[in-house]
This record gives structure tokens, C-alpha cells and sequence, in this order.
């Protein structure tokens, strides 16, 4: 990781930090650790005391974070990350109270009391605060991860023929990530026919018939960077309804991307959605419109009615209405956004959106 967008990273973390009067703050989190170092590995800790920052691993991770994270102080921890911690504030003296990502277990939280000898406090949502607006580093990222995603779809569509299973049509697409360089963001979901209703539906050996409607969720995480893409297809021709629920559908998310761009509330770009399809007469999803991402596949903001806050610059953000009627059939459509300063780009404009396959 580029040192000086790790330094342009901390600087905003601590302005966060001095806002709430917190000096010293221990990070549990994977994903934020990951942002406050660069490193890649897993089973560490972070730690942040002035402008400097610590990362608490072991020996499987020390040669890994020596290249990853240039700009931090590796302490190679022999025993429990709670000792580790409890050696690092006695070095520092100056520490009188420390503060713990409320992410942290509660096993981890207790042994934290027990070893280290000072004041505990917990912090909520600091550093996702400063991840939620994303850098020219990471936008970078999420393009090629979103690129990835897109011609391992591509690379799949010819497997979609009767006869094949949910789990086999979803190891496919799976290998062609990884053939890509790069893994899942989250757990591939393939549903054919009725399967579709269930909107995380885990494929299955349900196989593959004549006339069948195809619904695939899926994403590659490049770098540490997530993806996530719906796309929904039918071989042998649609249905009249299947066509007026697919169109409702891409007529919802047509009208919640045209919503975006700074400064508009999250709310009302999840409700131009649910209107188009609630004006249709059709079942309105009860899940979110979208969600932003990156280094997590679910991140802050969160677009849902009693969501707050308003849309900024550098988020990147999910669009996927639905609609779901169990028994039958399930329609959703996800795409990739990225709020900017005057409006948005579609950064999975190039994935496939026709449904008809032949």
C-alpha cells in the first residue's frame, strides 16, 4: 500500500479520533485494519496512539506485514493479543484511557480488562466513517474488481444450459474469478425458476429446465476491494409476466440511479424505487434498495426507508430493487455506483443486461 494514502488515511482517522477525545484506540476489525495499514493478512489487531500506528500479529503474518505496511510499527506478538496490547500501552506511559472498536468480542473485551491496566471505553463507526467516502486508490480498485466480476460472468454465460445445477452453474462462475486473480466477495447465489423468490437463496442441485428463469448475485473482491452484481436471464423466451416483472424491475432501477448524486437523501432514492414498482401493483422487496461496499461487501451508507443522511461524493453504492413472489419467480438487478461530485457513473455498465438467452 501506498505509504502516503496510508498517512492521508490516519490524518482523517484522527481528526475522527479528536472529535470523540480518544488518544489511543485499539482496531479488531479485519476490514479496518486493512484500511489503517494496508495489510491483508488475518488474526490482527491495530492500534493508532498520535499520528502512529501499530499493527499486533504473529510470526505466520510478520513477513507478510513487513511488505503490506511500510508505514506501521509490526509488534511480533509469541502470545494472546490481549498481552500484546497490555506491553504496547505500558511502553507508551502516556496512556490513560484506551478505546476498543465495539466490534470486538466479548471474550476479547474481558481479557483486555484483565491484562491492561488502565480505563476501557468502546467507539462505534469511527474509522467506516472515514471508509464510507472512498479514495482514487480505491475507486481504482472497485473498477477492476467490477471489471473482473464482469468477464467472469461472460466466460459463464455458455454454461447456462439445461441440465446444469444451481452449485455446479455457481462453481463455474466461482473458478473463472479465480482464474481472473482474484476471489468472491461473497458466497455465489445462483436460483433457477421458484428458487428465485428466496432473495439469498443457496444454490442447490435443482437442475436446469427449458423455459427456466436464471437468478445470479455475485462478486469478485480484487486486492481487498468487493464487487456485486445481479443479473437475472431466461433461455427459451420469457413469459408475458416474467417480461412485465423484469421491465418493472429495470424501470425501478433506472429511477433510484437517476436520484443520485450529492447531496440527495438516501431515502429518496430508496423510495423512487419501491414507487415504481409499488405504483405497478407488484410486491414491493423488503430488503434495501443498495448498500455501499468495499473493503466489506456491506458497508455504510445503507439505503433503506428510515435510512439518514444524505449521499457524498466517493461513495460507492449497490442499486437492486426486486420483486419476489414465492412459488414463481424472482427478478433482481444490482449495479455498482459511484456518487460524484456532480452526479454518478455506473461502474458496471459493460455486465450484460439482457435477459433472453438463446
Amino acid at each position: 500500500m501506498n505509504i502516503d494514502i496510508i498517512r492521508k488515511r490516519i490524518r482523517a482517522i484522527r481528526r475522527e479520533l479528536d472529535k470523540k477525545k480518544i488518544r489511543f484506540l485499539i482496531v479488531t476489525k479485519p476490514a479496518n485494519v486493512t484500511y489503517m495499514t494496508g495489510f491483508l493478512g488475518e488474526d490482527s489487531w491495530a492500534a493508532i496512539a498520535g499520528g502512529r500506528v501499530y499493527l499486533l500479529t504473529d510470526s505466520r503474518y510478520t513477513e507478510q506485514a513487513q511488505k503490506e505496511c511500510p508505514s506501521c510499527k509490526i509488534i511480533d506478538r509469541a502470545g494472546p493479543m490481549a498481552g500484546a496490547v497490555a506491553v504496547l500501552v505500558k511502553k507508551l506511559k502516556s496512556v490513560r484511557t484506551v478505546a476498543v472498536e465495539d466490534s470486538v468480542s466479548l471474550v476479547d473485551f474481558e481479557q483486555l480488562k484483565k491484562n491492561v491496566k488502565t480505563r476501557f471505553r468502546t467507539a462505534a463507526g469511527i474509522i467506516e466513517t472515514v471508509r464510507s467516502i472512498k479514495d482514487e486508490s480505491e475507486i481504482a480498485t472497485i473498477r477492476s474488481a467490477a471489471a473482473i466480476s464482469i468477464k467472469a460472468l461472460a466466460q459463464t454465460l455458455p454454461y447456462i444450459k439445461p441440465g446444469v445445477t444451481e452449485s455446479e452453474l455457481a462453481g463455474m462462475l466461482d473458478f473463472q474469478i479465480r482464474k481472473l486473480g482474484a476471489r468472491n466477495s461473497f458466497e455465489t447465489i445462483v436460483a433457477f425458476g421458484p428458487n428465485g423468490s428466496r432473495p439469498h437463496h443457496q444454490p442447490g442441485s435443482r437442475k436446469l429446465r427449458k423455459k427456466d428463469a436464471v437468478l445470479i448475485d455475485f462478486g469478485a473482491k480484487y486486492k481487498g476491494y468487493c464487487s456485486d452484481i445481479t443479473r437475472c436471464f431466461v433461455i427459451g423466451g420469457m413469459t408475458a409476466f416474467y417480461k412485465k416483472v423484469y421491465d418493472v424491475v429495470e424501470q425501478a432501477q433506472a429511477a433510484a440511479i437517476k436520484m443520485i448524486k450529492p447531496s440527495v437523501k438516501i431515502t429518496e432514492v430508496d423510495a423512487a424505487a419501491r414507487e415504481v414498482i409499488d405504483k405497478a401493483g407488484l410486491p414491493v422487496y423488503g430488503h434495501g434498495t443498495g448498500h455501499g461496499f468495499g473493503l466489506e461487501i456491506h458497508e455504510s451508507p445503507f439505503l433503506k426507508p428510515d435510512s439518514k443522511g444524505k449521499l457524498k461524493p466517493g461513495q460507492v453504492i449497490t442499486i437492486e430493487p426486486g420483486i419476489y413472489i414465492p412459488g414463481k419467480l424472482g427478478v433482481r438487478i444490482e449495479d455498482d455506483i459511484l456518487v460524484t461530485e456532480k452526479g454518478h457513473k455506473i461502474l458496471t455498465q459493460k455486465c450484460p443486461h439482457s435477459p433472453e438467452l438463446s
